[in-house]
């Protein structure tokens, strides 16, 4: 399984989607104007909007839901693998990947919101398998894309985030892997039963709790380390770009990790913040736009950039060059992962740095264990639109629960491998599919701005627009 796993990677992980990832945030940053740099204050003061309904949740709840699902294991040990195998440079492709993913995160999210509808409880559904039938008119394409998210969020992705709880678990105290699969797994249980509503109330809660708590942290350890600050800055930008001496043979290394690892965490283009930002309830789709583009920001120009700060201004990492030899070996003996950051953070707090990163990790996985359900879910009920199977909500429920609990006691090697398959399965085919569905996204974007600047507050009439199938909006 490993052997074809890796190789079905190679594929799907090559070049390709590589600069695929990066030039469609560009082209999409050029059509929108660099929307993402321009709309920072609206994305903020929209973000604390409280509107909401009984079918739909409020701005910060969807941004909340989609934070759970993009703040995970990847801004702790895909940071520390990302540093790891493609050097220091790897963060400023991370970054590059996040400023322009911002847009691409809008135009997704957008269409999310335009071609939304209800489902069987009245609450509100989306995400690209809508899109793509109602915009694209190609149902077959949809339901690729709607049984890769199943397969993806329900069974290969949740293995990776139980996988790290459980290394850093057993890294700070001791903690067997079984005993960590048992506990997340009822933990598990007990949220997912609740659906969508408590779902959205255990992220409003819980996800600004861990992120301003990490990033708290962070802060600490590069002030202690501020005279480290500038030398990381500058060691950075010149292994992103082959100038440094140690890291001069691994530029394509630096590209390709972070951009894997940037997308892997912020999930620009991925297709999974769509169903975060369908179920919100707002005026206009270009609303929630906004503040998915600001998630990414969060995700990555925050909470990774933390991670980064705490393991380079400590020294506490190792890099693999391109011939398998330790360019950097200052952790010997210490696997990639969630542990270079809990010896950065161990190092300035003997004792207390292991069990913090393992708290964080623990609860920043956790909620992106929970998100992957609630993507996997409406996936789920949008096959169920013409078939109405409700005992495949329980299966669901039983395949995340035990991918959960054999993510947890396997190696991480094959737990990161099948979730880079997840990941690259769906960036494919809903990169493809936004290229082709940009203009609605793009028509809402420009009535938005039409009508702050006319002094109105936004409203949606997609008849109006010329967007066709937008049935939800209709007046």
């Amino acid at each position: 399984m490993n052997e074809t796993v890796a190789f079905l990677n190679s594929i799907i992980w090559s070049r390709g989607l590589i600069y695929l990832c990066l030039g469609v945030g560009l082209y999409f940053s050029i059509r929108t104007r660099f929307m993402q740099v321009r709309g920072v204050g609206e994305m903020i003061r929209l973000m604390f909007r409280n509107q909401r309904s009984a079918a739909g949740v409020s701005s910060f709840q969807a941004l909340a839901m989609s934070l759970s699902g993009r703040v995970g294991i990847g801004n702790i040990a895909g940071v520390a693998t990302a540093i790891a195998s493609g050097g220091p440079g790897a963060v400023f492709w991370m970054w590059t990947v996040a400023f322009l993913g911002a847009s691409t995160a809008y135009i997704e999210s957008t269409l999310g919101q335009i071609y939304k509808e209800k489902d069987d409880d009245g609450r509100y559904r989306g995400g690209p398998a809508y899109y793509i039938e109602k915009a694209m008119g190609q149902k077959w394409y949809a339901w690729i894309f709607a049984f890769t998210t199943v397969i993806a969020t329900g069974l290969l992705l949740p293995g990776v985030q139980a996988n790290g709880i459980a290394a850093s678990v057993q890294n700070a105290w001791g903690v067997p892997a079984a005993v960590s699969a048992v506990c997340i797994v009822i933990a598990l249980g007990i949220i997912i039963v609740g659906g969508v509503t408590r779902i959205a109330v255990f992220a409003e809660i819980v996800v600004p709790f861990m992120a301003l708590a990490y990033l708290l942290a962070a802060v600490v350890v590069m002030v202690v380390n501020a005279d480290q600050i500038p030398a990381v800055l500058s060691l950075i930008v010149r292994s992103a770009f082959g100038a440094d001496a140690a890291f001069g043979a691994m530029l394509g290394l630096a590209i390709e990790w972070g951009v894997r690892r940037g997308v892997y965490s912020n999930e620009a283009g991925q297709g999974t913040g769509p169903h975060a930002a369908a179920a919100a309830e707002v005026a206009h789709p270009a609303e929630q736009g906004y503040v998915q583009a600001f998630s990414i920001y969060v995700d990555t120009l925050l909470v990774c950039s933390a991670t980064a700060f705490m393991i380079l201004t400590t020294g506490m990492y190792n890099v693999q060059g391109p011939d398998g030899s330790m360019i950097v070996n200052r952790l010997p003996g210490v696997a990639m992962g969630p542990a270079y950051t809990q010896a950065a953070v161990d190092s300035l707090a003997p004792g207390l740095g292991a069990s913090f990163v393992a708290l964080a990790v623990m609860l920043f996985a956790f909620t992106t264990i929970v998100a992957y359900y609630y993507m996997a879910e409406t996936n789920i009920q949008y096959i169920n639109r013409k078939f109405h199977r409700p005992w495949t909500i329980v299966v669901l429920k039983v395949a995340i629960i035990l991918s959960v609990a054999f993510g947890a006691v396997r190696s991480a090697g094959t737990a990161w491998d099948l979730g880079d398959l997840g990941v690259g399965l769906m960036a494919w085919l809903n990169i493809v599919a936004i290229l082709i569905l940009q203009r609605p996204a793009l028509t809402a974007l420009k009535d938005y701005e039409a009508q702050k600047r006319a002094g109105r507050a936004p409203v949606f009439d997609p008849d109006a627009l010329g967007i066709r199938n937008a049935d939800l909006w209709r007046r």
